[in-house]
């Protein structure tokens, strides 16, 4: 299935990828888009944790959703999707949303080459940080999407480097507080958020989906990089 992958790459860089052990936390929008990019460039080692289900305002952005599929667990999803696209694949699921709390129900943490955060809580996003750190583990983090339309204003960056991102600001503070300079690599957009009044943000399926397959990229050419 990876002919027109293997133009690009060597067979042993296609066999290294799939030897590297993957974690992504959250798979809705941004996260099913990495998750299945993933998927489809040669990584046979993925943990997926999240402890939501499909609901129908899901559907007009996250890849991992369908009509069918409304009620049932994102994780569970995710790992019937990649048995779909590649029946070899090892995929682990962990149907809970992370925290301090449970984190110690994740089997062979210090085993993970990288960690790709796609969740919303910044409590969350911080411990994996704090964890990614303690047990020197690569790790990217997905930044604001919502409330943007324009895709062409994603961007790989470092936490210290965002601007128009409200996440970001929080991370940057949080991170402040807890007296870590590290440059985390972070996936986002320099577009001005749309302010709508509204609580929850407005989402398209162009912006979450392409950050989605810039954090997957970034992981993907990392790897690929230090095998030099």
């Amino acid at each position: 299935m990876f002919d027109r992958l293997k133009l690009l790459i060597s067979e042993d860089d296609l066999t290294y990828i799939g030897t590297k052990a993957i974690l992504i936390v959250g798979v809705g929008g941004v996260g099913g888009a990495c998750f299945e990019a993933l998927v489809r460039s040669g990584f046979n080692n993925i943990t997926v944790i999240d402890g939501d289900c499909f609901d129908n305002s899901n559907l007009n952005r996250q890849l991992l959703s369908n009509a069918n599929n409304i009620g049932n667990f994102k994780a569970s999803e995710a790992y019937l999707r990649a048995l779909s696209i590649n029946p070899d694949i090892s995929v682990i699921e962990y149907k809970m949303f992370l925290s301090e709390a449970n984190f110690d129900q994740i089997k062979n943490f210090t085993d993970f080459d990288y960690i790709i955060d796609c969740c919303d809580t910044v409590a969350t996003k911080l411990l994996l940080i704090k964890k990614a750190l303690e047990y020197k583990i690569k790790i990217i983090s997905a930044m604001g999407t919502g409330n943007r339309l324009d895709p062409t204003k994603v961007v790989i960056s470092n936490i210290w480097q965002t601007n128009y991102d409200p996440l970001a600001k929080v991370m940057r503070k949080l991170l402040r507080d807890n007296k870590i300079s590290y440059k985390l690599p972070v996936v986002t957009s320099t577009e001005i958020p749309i302010k709508t009044n509204q609580r929850t943000p407005g989402s398209t399926c162009f912006v979450p989906n392409t950050a989605g397959l810039c954090l997957a990229s970034y992981v993907f050419n990392d790897i690929i990089k230090y095998r030099k």
